[in-house]
């Protein structure tokens, strides 16, 4: 599978107003670390080639994915292509160290590596964490540079104190003395919650934020808030979790997961709802779902999961068909979509 010319997956968009850009279609790796289901080498490797077959060409990963796993299984196969061909994104935070405890299984990681993570989100902290990355990926050049997890939901009541290890220990001072000596082009957040971003805004001059979740088919309450801010000031948002981690994927006789949990019944009922009217217009949910946050002019890419190579093909599959501008109308007119809500323009 190769990309075809003028594809949707290939088609760029700036970050930010740094000079680069990143595909509309892009691959995160969090199931390649391992995510809720083991898979070997093989069937990463593959994935992660198909994805560049698809014309995918900027990729996301983490430490924390598989406790270092994902890192390792994505700089194995990246470094087979040309180094100006991708962007490639990774996370400081979390330092990674020898594990002294078992694993309990709580983060939902199959069979990870033996390491066990220390947040740290200083000055230092954040620069050892860089170079460890860059270590594990075998890639000096890291284009873009997320402060992961920083968040409430994450964190609970230090969330204030581990954001004082960003303004007053130096976190952001180190993101930008990286983003000033070339070592990386961009920096931002990677999180669940639009509040850290909000708090970004007001302390330091991000460039792009990967949002899981929170703009989706589902949801779109950042439209109060996050994403007039991020367009105003020119952040550009990575959009993770367009399925809702899972139920927007295959709708409500599929996997019924929503936010890394199970899906509440009113949750449900909205899927239900959502797809009975793309059935009505013939548009698969997959296919709604992972292109209307796109149409925001302040999203520049969706990134997907995929642990398989039938994964990767059915999001790209899904990213590319076309979809009819009747059924966005019939969602706004079943209140399902926000009317402020841009939605695709193409039939």
């Amino acid at each position: 599978m190769t990309a075809a010319v003028g594809s949707q997956v290939a088609q760029r968009r700036p970050i930010g107003r740094r000079a680069l850009q990143v595909t509309g279609l892009s691959l995160g790796t969090a199931p390649l670390g391992g995510l809720y289901r083991d898979l070997s080498d093989e069937e990463a490797f593959a994935t992660i080639t198909a994805a560049w077959n698809a014309g995918v060409r900027f990729f996301d990963t983490a430490p924390h994915y598989g406790h270092t796993k994902a890192e390792h299984r994505l700089g194995d196969v990246l470094r087979r292509y040309p180094r100006d061909q991708y962007v490639l994104s990774t996370k400081v935070g979390r330092r990674f160290v020898p594990r002294t405890t078992p694993y309990d299984g709580s983060e939902g990681w199959q069979n990870p590596l033996p390491f066990q993570a220390i947040y740290d989100y200083t000055h230092d902290g954040i620069l050892r964490a860089f170079e460890d990355s860059q270590q594990r990926l075998g890639i000096a050049e890291i284009d873009i540079l997320l402060i992961h997890d920083l968040e409430p939901a994450t964190h609970g009541e230090k969330y204030s104190t581990y954001w004082k290890q960003l303004t007053d220990g130096g976190g952001f001072r180190a993101l930008d003395e990286l983003r000033s000596a070339g070592a990386v082009k961009a920096v931002g957040l990677g999180v669940n919650q639009g509040k850290p971003i909000l708090d970004a805004l007001a302390d330091f001059d991000i460039d792009c934020a990967l949002l899981a979740g929170r703009y989706t088919l589902l949801e779109q309450a950042t439209l109060n808030d996050l994403l007039p801010a991020c367009e105003a000031r020119g952040v550009s948002i990575l959009l993770g979790g367009a399925f809702n981690s899972g139920i927007l994927a295959r709708g409500v006789q599929g996997d019924l997961k929503f936010n890394y949990g199970a899906a509440p019944p009113e949750v449900i009922e909205r899927v239900a709802r959502l797809e009975a009217v793309c059935r009505a217009h013939d548009v698969p949910l997959a296919a709604a779902a992972l292109q209307f946050p796109l149409a925001h002019p302040a999203v520049a890419t969706v990134l997907t999961g995929a642990r398989s190579v039938e994964e990767l093909r059915e999001n790209v599959a899904s990213f590319e068909r076309p979809i009819p501008t009747a059924l966005w109308t019939a969602l706004r007119d079943e209140g399902l979509l926000d009317p402020r809500a841009p939605v695709p323009a193409k039939d």
